[in-house]
């Protein structure tokens, strides 16, 4: 990244409903106005999992009026990192991105107790993409 720009980063997942919600929220909460950030789903789900929010509020993140949004080019285009968990070959590939795929549990249909150990792998791997993306 140059040292001037603000990093974009693009969450995708399938459903856009729990795994890339987190990672949104996480990144939001501990990197501020540091970085941009975007997440999307290549089918995207009619609400956010009500066991990732209750999850993410147990850690003071209220993610209640998150929405699941549809991936599109133009959101691929406009990121300079592109993290994907679980949505294969449906997002798009451009030269020049930095492109992460993490290998995560989705919990869809999952309760409380199954979204907290993905919740938390989600928060440790912000904190590590903080570090690699962000001036200090």
């Amino acid at each position: 990244m140059p040292d001037t720009a603000r990093p974009t980063v693009l969450f995708v997942c399938v459903h856009n409903a729990g795994r890339s919600q987190m990672a949104a929220a996480f990144l939001t909460h501990l990197a501020g106005d540091r970085v941009e950030v975007r997440s999307a789903g290549s089918t995207p789900a009619d609400a956010v999992n009500p066991s990732v929010v209750a999850a993410m509020a147990e850690v003071g993140i209220d993610i209640s009026a998150e929405t699941p949004k549809v991936l599109t080019v133009e959101a691929v285009r406009a990121s300079d990192v592109v993290i994907t968990m679980g949505c294969g070959d449906t997002c798009p590939v451009f030269p020049g991105k930095r492109y992460l795929d993490w290998q995560l549990t989705d919990p869809a249909g999952q309760g409380v107790d199954a979204v907290r150990p993905i919740r938390d792998e989600i928060e440790k791997r912000i904190h590590t993409l903080i570090a690699e993306i962000t001036v200090p």
